[in-house]
C-alpha cells in the first residue's frame, strides 16, 4: 500500500518516521506529475512546496491553526494531505476540485485567496481576533517572494511588527520566481540572504576570539554585542526584517523536512510573530520543469508526464500573440512608447517587446497599484506607457486609474488580457468586471476589438491619445477569423443586415462573432436585423444611441457583467435622449462563477447563439407588429 493512500487527515502524518516521510514526499511528487499532466494546472509551484507542506501539517493543528496560502495555486499538496486525493482526476473541471483553496471543499481551507499579496493581511486579522477571543491558536501565512513585491504585503508586515504578542508565523517561500524570476529590491534582498553567511556566525567568531584577550576581552565583546545591530546591518541583509521588530529565522532549506519541522516547532511556541525564510526550487523533482527557465512549468495544460511536452499544440495565434507582434512594430515607430508589466512579461506577451527594447520595458513585480501610478508619472514626463495586465488584476488598481491617471488627464494605455470568462481558474480569475469599473472613469475610452485587424487599429489609436486613459481588452481565446464590416460610419461598423431592421444587435469584443450568429438566426426567422460593432465601446457613441433609437428592440452581447456593462450604458443613453426603446442586455450575471471550461459556463449562463436568439425571438413576438413604419432614411448606417 502506498503511503499516500494512508493519509486522509494531517494527523496521519504524525505517525510516520523519517524514512517514511521522505518516501511520502517522492510519492506526492510522482502523483502530482501524473495527475496534473492529465488535467493541467499549476504544477511547478506545487512540486516546490512538498516538504514544506508536510512539515506545516506535522507541526500545526489544521484546521484549528489556519494555514493561509498566498495566491493559493500552491495548495495541491495541502489538498492531498487533507483528504482530497480522489478528487484530483477532475481538478479545475466543472464540479471538480478547485485549483485554489476552496471553503466548499474542506474546513482546512480558510480563505479562497487566488490573488497575490493578501495572505499576511488575512493572517494578521485572524491572529488578532483569536488573541482578543482568548483562543489558543496560531495562524500561518505562506507567502512567496513574488507576492512580497506587492505593497499590500508590506502594509501588513508594518502592522504585524507592531504587535509583539501576535500568534502568527510567516513562511516566506523563496524560489526566486513569480511566473518568471522575481524582480525588484525585495528580490535582490532575498537573493542576498540566500548567499549570506549570517551575522550570528560572524558574531560567534568575534566572541570566540575577542573574549580570549586578557583584561579587555570580555568588556570589548560586551561592547560589540551592544552594537550588534550595526554589525548585523553590515554582515547580514536579514536586518531588513529584524529592524521592523520581527523575529527572523533563515534561510532554511525548504526541501529538508526535518530542519523545517524543527524551525516551525520553535516558531509555533515563540509567542509572537516570526518570519521563516525557506529556499525552495520551483518544479523540484521533475526534470522537465527544472530545466525550463522561462517559468519552470508554473502552469501547464495537458502534458506528457515523462517529457513535459504539451499533448496538444495549436498553430492558431492568440490575442496575446497579436498584441505582442503589434507592440514590437509600434515600438519601432514610436520611441516614446514604453511597456510595463506586473510580473507577467511572458503571459501578457511583452517579452517580445522587452527583447527588442529592453530599456523601455519595466517589470514592477506583483504591484499593480504602483505600476499604474508609475505609468502616470511616465506620461506626465512625456512618454506613452502601455501597461499590459490580466483584466482581473486591474481591479486592484482602480483608485490609481481614476485619480492618478484620469484625474490628471494623462495618456496611459491599459491592455487587458484574459478579459471575460476564463473558466478553469475560477471566480477570481474571470475578467468580468473591468468594463463596469472603468466605465465610470471620466474621459476614459475603451475598445474591445473583434479580430486582429481591429486590435492593431485600436492599439494605435490608443497610443495617439495623450490627454486621457485608454483601454484595449481581449480574451484569452484563439484569434477569430476576420470579421469584415459591410459598412462603416460615425465610428460604427455594420457587420450584418437582413430585411428592414427592427432589431439592432450590438456585439462587443470576443462576443461580436456570437452577435453575428444571433443576427443570422433572427434573419432565418424572418426578423429584420442589423448587427453592429461600436468599435470604441466607451464612452457610448452618440451615433450608436441615434441608431438604436430607430429600432424596435436593441440587444447587446458582451463578455462582462451586465451591471454597468455596455448594454447598461446604451440603455441609459437612450433614456437620457428620451427614447423608449427596450434593451435586452446579454452578459455575465452579477455573481461569482464556479470553475469550469469557458464553453460550459457560457452554456450554463445562456450565452450561446441558440439561447440568445430564442430569447430575442420571444421578446420580439411579445412586442407585436409595429404600429408605424420605421423611418430608415436617416439611419447613420445603410
Amino acid at each position: 500500500m502506498a503511503l499516500l493512500d494512508s493519509i486522509t487527515t494531517p494527523a496521519d502524518l504524525r505517525a510516520l518516521n523519517r524514512a517514511q516521510l521522505d518516501a511520502l514526499a517522492e510519492e506526492i511528487r510522482a502523483f502530482l506529475v501524473q495527475s496534473v499532466s492529465r488535467t493541467g494546472g499549476h504544477l511547478g509551484p506545487n512540486l516546490g512546496v512538498v516538504e514544506l507542506t508536510i512539515a506545516l501539517h506535522r507541526v500545526f493543528d489544521s484546521p484549528k491553526d489556519p494555514i493561509i496560502f498566498d495566491t493559493g495555486h500552491q495548495s495541491y499538496v495541502h489538498k492531498l494531505l487533507t483528504g482530497r486525493r480522489d478528487g484530483f482526476e477532475n481538478l479545475r473541471q466543472k464540479g471538480g476540485l478547485s485549483g485554489y483553496p476552496a471553503r466548499s471543499e474542506s474546513d482546512h481551507d480558510w480563505v479562497e485567496n487566488s490573488h497575490a499579496s493578501t495572505s499576511l493581511s488575512w493572517a494578521e486579522g485572524m491572529a488578532k481576533a483569536f488573541r482578543l477571543r482568548g483562543e489558543d491558536r496560531v495562524v500561518v501565512a505562506v507567502i512567496g517572494d513574488g507576492a512580497l513585491t506587492g505593497g499590500m504585503a508590506w502594509e501588513a508586515l508594518n502592522n504585524i511588527a507592531a504587535q509583539d504578542d501576535l500568534p502568527l508565523v510567516v513562511v516566506v517561500n523563496d524560489n526566486g520566481r513569480s511566473y518568471t524570476p522575481t524582480v525588484g529590491g525585495v528580490a535582490n534582498h532575498l537573493s542576498a540572504l540566500r548567499t549570506s553567511r549570517g551575522y550570528e556566525q560572524a558574531l560567534g567568531l568575534i566572541k570566540r576570539n575577542v573574549s580570549r584577550t586578557p583584561l579587555v576581552g570580555k568588556p570589548t565583546y560586551d561592547m560589540l554585542h551592544g552594537i550588534k545591530t550595526g554589525i548585523k546591518d553590515i554582515l547580514a541583509p536579514q536586518s531588513m526584517f529584524s529592524d521592523l521588530g520581527l523575529k527572523y529565522v533563515g534561510p532554511i532549506d525548504g526541501h529538508d523536512e526535518a530542519d523545517l519541522e524543527l524551525v516551525l516547532q520553535r516558531a509555533r511556541t515563540f509567542g509572537g510573530p516570526v518570519i521563516i525564510h525557506c529556499i525552495t526550487r520551483k518544479g523540484n523533482g521533475f526534470r522537465a520543469a527544472e530545466e525550463n527557465e522561462e517559468d519552470r512549468f508554473h502552469a501547464v495544460g495537458k502534458i506528457d508526464a515523462e517529457t513535459g511536452a504539451p499533448l496538444a499544440v495549436s498553430s492558431q495565434a492568440t490575442w496575446t500573440d497579436a498584441f505582442a507582434e503589434e507592440m514590437v512594430r509600434i515600438g519601432h515607430e514610436r520611441e516614446d512608447v514604453v511597456a510595463l508589466t506586473a510580473a507577467m512579461l511572458n503571459p501578457t506577451g511583452l517579452a517580445r517587446f522587452a527583447a527588442a527594447y529592453p530599456d523601455r520595458t519595466f517589470d514592477v513585480g506583483i504591484a499593480e497599484q504602483h505600476a499604474v501610478t508609475s505609468a502616470a508619472g511616465m506620461a506626465m514626463a512625456g512618454l506613452h506607457p502601455v501597461f499590459a495586465v490580466y483584466a482581473t488584476f486591474l481591479n486592484r488598481a482602480f483608485d490609481q486609474v481614476l485619480l492618478d491617471v484620469a484625474l490628471h488627464r494623462l495618456g496611459v494605455t491599459f491592455v487587458l488580457d484574459r478579459a471575460g470568462i476564463t473558466g478553469t481558474d475560477g471566480a477570481s480569475h474571470n475578467g468580468m468586471w473591468d468594463m463596469s469599473l472603468v466605465g465610470i472613469v471620466p474621459g476614459l475610452r475603451l475598445a474591445a476589438p473583434r479580430d486582429q485587424q481591429r486590435l492593431a487599429e485600436a492599439l494605435r489609436t490608443a497610443i495617439d491619445v495623450d490627454d486621457a486613459p485608454t483601454v484595449v481588452r481581449y480574451s484569452k481565446e484563439k484569434l477569430p477569423d476576420p470579421i469584415p464590416a459591410i459598412a462603416s460610419r460615425d465610428g460604427i461598423d455594420e457587420l450584418l443586415r437582413a430585411g428592414e431592421p427592427e432589431v439592432l444587435v450590438v456585439g462587443i469584443g470576443q462576443f461580436v462573432g456570437l452577435a453575428v450568429e444571433v443576427g443570422q438566426r433572427l434573419a432565418e426567422q424572418g426578423i429584420g436585423v442589423r448587427v453592429v460593432d461600436p468599435v470604441w465601446a466607451l464612452p457610448t457613441n452618440p451615433a450608436l444611441t441615434a441608431l438604436a433609437s430607430r429600432h424596435r428592440l436593441v440587444v447587446s452581447v458582451e463578455d462582462n457583467v451586465v451591471v454597468g456593462g455596455i448594454g447598461d450604458h446604451l440603455a441609459q443613453a437612450l433614456r437620457h435622449a428620451g427614447h423608449d426603446v427596450p434593451v435586452m442586455d446579454f452578459g455575465i450575471p452579477d455573481e461569482f462563477l464556479p470553475h469550469a471550461a469557458r464553453g460550459e459556463l457560457l452554456a450554463d449562463l445562456g450565452l450561446t447563439a441558440q439561447q440568445i436568439s430564442r430569447a430575442v425571438i420571444e421578446r420580439h413576438v411579445r412586442l407585436g407588429e409595429p404600429t408605424i413604419q420605421q423611418d430608415t432614411a436617416h439611419l447613420p448606417l445603410g
